[in-house]
Parts: structure tokens; sequence; C-alpha cells
């Protein structure tokens, strides 16, 4: 800690230095020039090193001379945890980079591990960074019971919790960072019914849901069931998929398709991974059909530019990377968080930055490109007609 020097400090500094003068008067009585040249040459050194060193502390005291704190220094860096690799391409080819990128321009250290769909793994590599000393913990979770338990250790450390993009039930986070989640729900399930064109009486659907254990889901089968309970849809069908797990997905609509006897019109997927491997099950048995996504994908976009998929949600994972790091910052300085909106976690209301959404349907697939959330070489390769008949361009 810095202390402002005191006047009887001063006044103790100048008696040394006077009777260290009349001591060196003595000693150099009758000695050469040289040698009392050199001593007065060390005093007037002595006293301009103590006037600065006053001036110093004096200077440190109003915080006019401080520099920026180095994060790593005070407590202050950042952990995150991302989910998984498999269930979403999202978490390491968008998340990951876009994170390192806010942190980088922030100037403050992030630390960022995936769990790779293991709850212990999480809670492992959780444990490993606040032994650390990091000042923040955002977490993507794998289960709420999991994810709360993380971050009350977390809380009992001193340390600040972010839900990151999903909110933990019963969990300890200081501010929750997400799209507005119900909204992504309700554009799929606008979606499915823009796909018929508005005619959709009597059409029947399967709903492929998101996994059980992750609230997200929750949310995103509220808007879309919202969106559609007047459309006239027949809903034959339906499941969630544990853990997103696209394989898994595979099995389970191929299930549900043979018990409809195959008579199903339409499919809302809860995001482009379950989309997809619903889309390898329906060319299987030669069907196209409507069918929704979410993330905005590569492999989702060109299934829509291709026909096989009919709209996916855009959420521009930017936004959320950006709303994170800087909620991570305020949480470390002690500023007001950057929240426009508040939710119910069921143990308390805290701070919400909610970022927005766009539906994307084939006119559209140019938006995530020109907003450089994917690559034209990416998303076009193969499908060059498409892209410029769609004006999917670099």
């Amino acid at each position: 800690m810095k202390h402002r020097t005191t006047p009887m400090f001063r006044l103790m500094l100048a008696l040394i230095a006077a009777l260290g003068l009349m001591a060196t008067a003595c000693s150099s009585e009758g000695g050469d020039q040289t040698a009392s040249d050199e001593t007065a040459s060390e005093e007037t050194t002595s006293d301009d090193t103590a006037s600065e060193e006053a001036e110093s502390e004096e200077a440190d005291a109003d915080g006019s001379a401080d520099e920026p704190a180095d994060s790593s220094a005070t407590g202050g860096s950042v952990g995150f945890i991302l989910p998984d690799s498999a269930s979403s391409a999202r978490w390491e080819a968008f998340d990951r980079p876009l994170i390192e990128a806010a942190c980088a321009d922030a100037e403050i250290e992030c630390l960022i591990q995936n769990a790779e769909g293991d709850k212990d793994n999480m809670a492992t590599i959780a444990d490993q960074m606040i032994a650390d000393g990091i000042g923040v913990l955002a977490i993507v979770n794998l289960d709420s019971e999991s994810g709360a338990a993380i971050q009350e250790k977390a809380a009992a450390a001193g340390v600040k919790n972010i839900d990151y993009d999903r909110l933990t039930l019963g969990g300890f986070a200081d501010v929750y960072v997400s799209f507005d989640n119900v909204a992504v729900g309700t554009a799929q399930g606008e979606g499915i019914i823009e796909c018929f064109a508005g005619d959709t009486e009597g059409k029947n659907i399967i709903q492929l849901h998101g996994s059980p254990t992750d609230n997200n889901a929750t949310l995103f089968r509220q808007g879309y069931q919202d969106a559609i309970v007047d459309a006239g849809f027949t809903t034959v069908a339906e499941e969630a998929v544990p853990d997103w797990d696209n394989a898994q997905a595979g099995v389970i609509f191929e299930q549900l398709l043979t018990a409809a006897g195959g008579e199903v019109d339409g499919v809302i997927a809860a995001n482009d991974g379950l989309s997809l491997a619903a889309q390898a099950v329906l060319a299987d048995n030669g069907l196209t059909l409507p069918i929704t996504g979410q993330d905005a994908t590569v492999d989702g976009l060109r299934a829509i530019l291709q026909g096989s998929q009919c709209m996916t949600v855009y959420k521009p994972v930017v936004e959320e990377a950006n709303s994170a790091v800087a909620a991570a910052v305020a949480l470390l300085s002690g500023d007001a968080l950057p929240a426009n909106a508040t939710i119910n976690n069921e143990t308390a209301d805290i701070p919400y930055v909610q970022a927005q959404i766009q539906a994307i349907y084939i006119d559209d697939v140019k938006v995530p490109v020109a907003d450089g959330f994917v690559t034209v070489e990416d998303v076009c390769a193969g499908l060059e007609d498409e892209c410029a008949e769609h004006g999917v361009t670099g």
C-alpha cells in the first residue's frame, strides 16, 4: 500500500540530512578537495533520490502516476470453460477465437478450456482455475446441478461467476450472458410455418428437441411450441436428444419416423447438428422435408443452399463473446454490469446481457457471411452457382 509523506516525516528527513552534512564537514576537514566534491555529489544524489521518492509516494497516493494494473498480478484473470466440441461446431470454431480476441482487446488474461462433455472434467478444470487465482469464472454448464456446484465453490473462494450462453438453474452466477433463447425458439416455430408458406393445416411434424439437461433447450422448445400452437400442425412424434448428441439424434429420429409410418411433412430440429442428422435419415428414406435448425453453422447454411434445410437461426456469437468479456472486466473492476435485462435463475434475479438473433432463410445466407461469421469459401465450395444466385459473396 502507498502512503503519503507527512510533515513530521519530511522534518525527520531534513534533520538526518543536516546531521549528515555536519559529520561530513568534520571528517573532511584538512582533506583534499576531490574527496569533498565526491561526498557533496553523493549527498546531492541522496537528496535528489529522497526527493524523487517522496514525489513518487505523493503521486502514487493521489493516483496521478499509476499505470494500469496487470490483471494477472491482481487476481484479474478470467477462466472460460466451454462444454464440448461435438454437439455444435460453434464452441471451438466461433466462441473460442472470438473470446480470445475480445480478451486481447480488453488487455486481460483469459484461460479457455473445453470440458468435452464430461461433468467431472469441467469440475476439475474449474478447481484448477480457482487454484491458479482467477478472478472470474465463466462456464457453459453441462447441466444445472453440476454447474451450480462449480459456481458455489468458486463463489466461496471469492471468484465471480458468469453463466455464458446457458443459464445455471439454482446456481450462483453474478450475471448471465446469452441470447434471447425463447426468441430463438420462436424464430424456429415461425420458420417452419414460413417453410410451408402458411399452408400448415393438418400437416404432420416431428419435433426433435435439444438436451433435456440444457435449460436453453427448454426455452427453445417453449418458443417454437408457442409459435405453432394455432398453426394447425399435428405433432406425430417428439423426443429430446441427450447431450445434443448428433449420432444419437439420427438413431432417435429414425425410430420416430418409423413409428409415424413415414407419414411426416416437416421437422422442427432444435439446432443444425440435430437437423443434419435428421436430414441424413430422410435422405436414406428418399425424403426431403421442410426442417429447421439453429446456430448458422457452415454445414447448416450449405444445407439451406442445397434445399435440404429450410432455415436456421443466426446468433452473432461475436456479440455474446464481447459481452461476456465486458461483463468479466466489470466484475473485476467493480463497475456496473452492461446488462439490458434481468432473469431469475431460481436463486435470485440476476443481470442478463441479452444479445439479438436473426432467422436465416435461403436469401439471408449472405448475412452471416457478410458479417465474417463464416467464410464464403467454406459455405460456397462446390455451391458456387447457388451462392451466386442468392447473393452470397466474399
